[in-house]
């Protein structure tokens, strides 16, 4: 594959450049398997849809045909489990969790790595992302197979790092 030049002028990074070195979707780290692309993660209903609403030329513009996106503000409503299950972006950067390349953090970070980009921050991330396991343990201890209103919160959060707990 061709290296591609990737130019970011948003409202978080102007003049922020990478390169895409993998193919779409394809070559992730063998520990990496997530159940959703960035593109079903947004027609579900991520973020309440605030996230991504100004920084859309940088992604396929398929990924956004579909998107429950609110421009204006945090709507829960448009989340798939119809429930707040965030934290502020400020609460992320406190806690130091924020890399300075994605601004954004996690699902910045994983829309580039889905897109083909690979960068010193992807072992910490994908750390992270192992992480979440835990709670998709919690749903199958305590929720009947199934009854996907069990735990909505967990289950949005695990739906922000493209987890899938829709048949559990």
């Amino acid at each position: 594959m061709k290296r591609q030049l990737i130019i970011v002028n948003d409202l978080m990074q102007q003049g922020y450049e990478y390169y895409l070195t993998e193919p779409v979707g394809r070559n992730f780290h063998i520990r990496f398997k997530p159940q959703l692309s960035p593109k079903q993660m947004l027609e579900l209903g991520v973020f309440g849809g605030k996230y991504m609403t100004d920084c859309r030329a940088e992604y396929p513009e398929a990924w956004f045909e579909r998107a429950k996106l609110c421009s204006e503000k945090h709507d829960a409503s448009l989340n798939y489990f119809g429930v707040n299950a965030s934290k502020p972006l400020s609460y992320w950067r406190e806690k130091g969790w924020i890399w300075p390349d994605d601004p954004r953090g996690w699902f910045q970070w994983y829309c580039r790595y889905y897109m083909g980009r690979r960068c010193p921050d992807d072992d910490r991330q994908i750390k992270r992302w192992c992480a979440m396991v835990r709670h998709l343990v919690q749903i199958k201890v305590n929720c009947e197979p199934g009854d996907i209103s069990c735990r909505a919160r967990q289950r949005q959060a695990l739906l922000h790092w493209a987890y899938d707990t829709r048949k559990i």
